[in-house]
C-alpha cells in the first residue's frame, strides 16, 4: 500500500487473538460467497472498534456519490462494483439485502502524522460508511520498511524500529479521532477496523514468499506500470527493494480479501499499479472474482500543483505538530478558483448547498470569503472536531486587534507558530515602555515609527488599542505571566515570550 505516506497515531479499543492460518498452495474452487482457505502462517491481529454519534444511512451508491463530487478516477471492473455498491433494499420490500462491501485503504507510517494529502483517503472511507458499507485501515508497519516507489524519485530513507512504532501509534490515533467522530455502533457500517500489516509479515519467510506468491508475478508486467517505469528511466534508477514494493502490496489486498472479507482497496491516483497487482493475485492464486480497486485523484490546486503545502511545510492533520487554527487559516486562504471543489472534494455538504454556495459569489453583494470561511470550518470540524474549530475561531476572533474576545495562554498558543517571536526576561519587560518594546521586540525598527503609528491609533498590546505614548507594561499586561502580543495594524505581529 502507499499506503498513503503518512503521519499520525492510534488510541483504540484493542482486543488481541492469535490466529493459525495454512499456507498455500491450492487450487481453490469457490464461489466469492463462500469462505475461503486459508494461509499457513502465525499472526497477532490488532482490531479496534470506534463508534460515535449516530449519523444516518446515505440510501445512495457510492460509486455514484464519489463520481458527483469528483472523487472517483479509475476503478477495476467498473460495472460489477457499482452493482455490489448499490444500496440494500429496504426490508419491507422482502428482497434479500445484499451484503455491504467492505473497503479499505493503506497508510504508510513513514512520518509521524497523517498530512493532508493522507486525508482524502479518510474522507472516501467515510463515504463509504456512510453509504452502509465497512471502512478498514490498514497501517503499513511492514511496507512501510520497504518504501512506496509510487511518485517519488528517490528511495525513501529507512527508518528504525522505534521511529516506525512510535508513527504507527500517532497515525492510528488519528485515523481513529477523525473516523471515529462520526459513528454510530447501532448503524450497519459503523466499525472502523484498524490493521498493521506487519502483524502477517513478520511470520512469512522469503522463500515462502517467491514460492507461493512470487511466481505468479509477470516480471514483465511489473516493469511496466508507470510508478516503476519512470524510476527505470531514471537517472537514480530503483532497487530490486522497491521493485518488490507492488508485490508486498498486493499480497497485502490478497490476505486482507481471503481473512477479513475485504474486497474493495482504495488508494490515490498513483496506487492504480500498486493495486491491480493486488487484484491480479487474488485472481491468479485464489482463482475467484469479487476483488475490486478504486482510485480517486490527487489534491492539485487549478494550476497543477499539488494542494496541501505551505511556506513552513506540510499540513499536518495531527494538533500536536499543526494548531487547529492554522490549519483553519491555511483554507481560509485557498483562492476562488478552487474554492467550489474542494467543498466538494474535501466536506460533505449537499451539492445542492456548494451549487448555492457557487451562486452566491457570482452576485454583486456576495462577501469576499464567505465560500472560504464554510471551507474552513467543514474541514477543521470534520479534523479536529467541534472542540478543534470552537479553538480556531476563538483564536482567529482574539486575534483580530480590537476584537473583545479576551486572550488566554490557550489561544496565544494556538497561534505562536504563525507569529514571530522573541524571549524577554521578566525584568527587563515589567515597567518598559510600550515604544521601547515594540522596537526591542523587532515590531518597529525605530522608535520613532512606534510612535508615529500610535499616533494614528494603530498599536495594540493584547489586541487592546494603546492611545498614550507612555504606556507602560505593567504585570497585569503580561498574560497568565508567560507572554504579550504586540500588534502593529491588522497583520503585523510579535509574539513576546517571558522568561
Amino acid at each position: 500500500m502507499s499506503y498513503m505516506s503518512a503521519s499520525t497515531r492510534t488510541i483504540l479499543f484493542l482486543s488481541r487473538s492469535t490466529t493459525k492460518l495454512s499456507f498455500f498452495p491450492f487450487k481453490p474452487s469457490f464461489s466469492s460467497s463462500s469462505s475461503y482457505p486459508s494461509l499457513t502462517l502465525h499472526f497477532t491481529r490488532t482490531k479496534c472498534t470506534l463508534q460515535h454519534q449516530p449519523q444516518t444511512l446515505l440510501r445512495r451508491n457510492v460509486i455514484e456519490v464519489l463520481e458527483e463530487r469528483s472523487l472517483l478516477d479509475s476503478t477495476t471492473n467498473d460495472s460489477a462494483l457499482r452493482s455490489s455498491a448499490a444500496p440494500s433494499p429496504s426490508s419491507s420490500s422482502g428482497a434479500a439485502n445484499s451484503p455491504p462491501l467492505k473497503v479499505y485503504c493503506g497508510f504508510d507510517p513513514t512520518a509521524e502524522s497523517l498530512h493532508l494529502g493522507n486525508l482524502l483517503g479518510i474522507i472516501v472511507l467515510s463515504w463509504f460508511r456512510r453509504c452502509g458499507h465497512q471502512p478498514v485501515a490498514l497501517i503499513g508497519g511492514a511496507t512501510a520498511r520497504v518504501g512506496d516507489p509510487s511518485g517519488k524519485s528517490l528511495e525513501r530513507p529507512e527508518l528504525d524500529v522505534a521511529t516506525l512504532e512510535r508513527n504507527t501509534a500517532g497515525i492510528s490515533q488519528t485515523i481513529k479521532q477523525i473516523l471515529g467522530r462520526s459513528l454510530n455502533s447501532n448503524l450497519e457500517g459503523s466499525k472502523v477496523v484498524i490493521l498493521n500489516n506487519y502483524d502477517w509479515w513478520k511470520e512469512i519467510s522469503l522463500l515462502e514468499f517467491l514460492k507461493n506468491v512470487g511466481k505468479y508475478a509477470r516480471v514483465g508486467s511489473m516493469i511496466a506500470k508507470e510508478s516503476v517505469r519512470k524510476r527505470l528511466e531514471s537517472e537514480q534508477g530503483m532497487s530490486y527493494t522497491e521493485l518488490t514494493y507492488q508485490l508486498l502490496q498486493g499480497y497485502d489486498f490478497l490476505y486482507l480479501f481471503q481473512n477479513e472479507g475485504v474486497n474493495v482497496q482504495i488508494g490515490g491516483s498513483d496506487q492504480w499499479g500498486n493495486i491491480t497487482a493486488g487484484t491480479e493475485l487474488i485472481r491468479k492464486i485464489l482463482q475467484v472474482e469479487g476483488a475490486y480497486g478504486l482510485t480517486f485523484p490527487l489534491l492539485l490546486k487549478s494550476d497543477g500543483t499539488k494542494f496541501g503545502k505551505s511556506e513552513d511545510g506540510a499540513i499536518w492533520l495531527s494538533p500536536a505538530m499543526l494548531s487547529p487554527y492554522k490549519f483553519y487559516q491555511y483554507f481560509f486562504t485557498v483562492p476562488d478558483a478552487d474554492v467550489i471543489r474542494f467543498l466538494k472534494i474535501l466536506t460533505f455538504l449537499d451539492i445542492e448547498e456548494i451549487a448555492a454556495l457557487e451562486g452566491e459569489m457570482k452576485k454583486p453583494g456576495y462577501v469576499p470569503n464567505t465560500a472560504q470561511r464554510r471551507l474552513a470550518e467543514e474541514v477543521t470540524r470534520f479534523v479536529h472536531g467541534d472542540e478543534g474549530l470552537t479553538e480556531a475561531l476563538k483564536a482567529t476572533e482574539a486575534l483580530r486587534p480590537g476584537s473583545e474576545t479576551k486572550l488566554d495562554w490557550k489561544t496565544i498558543e494556538g497561534i505562536a507558530e504563525g507569529v514571530p517571536s522573541c524571549s524577554l526576561a521578566y525584568d527587563s519587560v515589567l515597567n518598559l515602555s510600550l515604544v521601547d518594546l515594540s522596537v526591542s521586540s523587532g515590531l518597529f525598527e525605530s522608535k520613532s515609527a512606534a510612535r508615529r503609528l500610535l499616533k494614528q491609533g494603530g498599536l495594540y498590546l493584547n489586541n487592546n488599542r494603546v492611545d498614550s505614548e507612555n504606556k507602560r507594561i505593567e504585570e497585569a499586561d503580561i498574560v497568565d505571566g508567560k507572554v504579550l502580543l504586540l500588534s502593529a495594524g491588522k497583520k503585523n505581529k510579535v509574539l513576546v515570550r517571558i522568561a
